[in-house]
């Protein structure tokens, strides 16, 4: 089942990251790499038309408390998102406590390994203080940048799903899983 995550104060630092809930002065950092094209399409969103659509996107963010700003060098360049899995497809999971994780980052940081890095200090956090059970993860399967950081975590495939995309079309996804250490 869907554990409820609340962010707010949250704060996580790596070696070049730090991780925490989004602030109104991000928007300009939002606005660059969210309307550049191919960013928003490997996560299944239409590139940022103007910034007062990013703006309401932001606000959304800010009110839902369970979406990381990702900082590098003082500068908000992705996101992470801990959304709620659906608990239909995983029908198996509903003794245990889980959510389901998403990310974004600015074509600009690709390549770095900085996706791998927000990814592990989010899920530990997730593990250590939500004392979660599981964390699912999908990326479509055209989308081998999100199935290498994926793997990279030590998430495993678990099955197949259909995913409607706020693009309007209906892509096929792969859907890792990654259970506490400790289980």
């Amino acid at each position: 089942m869907n554990k409820q995550i609340d962010i707010t104060g949250v704060v996580l630092t790596t070696d070049r990251l730090t991780l925490r809930p989004w602030r109104e002065s991000d928007l300009n950092d939002f606005y660059e790499y969210a309307s550049v094209d191919g960013v928003g399409q490997m996560a299944g969103w239409i590139p940022h038309r103007n910034i007062e659509e990013s703006k309401a996107i932001l606000a959304r963010f800010i009110d839902g408390k369970n979406e990381f700003a990702i900082e590098h060098q003082g500068k908000a360049i992705g996101s992470l998102g801990i959304g709620k899995y659906r608990e239909d497809q995983y029908p198996e999971l509903d003794a245990l406590q889980g959510r389901e994780i998403g990310y974004v980052l600015s074509r600009e940081y690709w390549g770095q390994g900085l996706m791998p890095e927000a990814v592990k200090a989010v899920t530990n956090w997730l593990f250590r203080e939500e004392k979660l059970d599981f964390i699912i993860c999908g990326h479509f399967v055209w989308n081998d940048r999100s199935r290498r950081v994926i793997e990279k975590c030590g998430f495993q495939y678990i099955k197949t799903v259909l995913f409607e995309t706020r693009c309007g079309t209906v892509e096929t996804c792969w859907d890792y899983i990654l259970y506490h250490p400790d289980r």
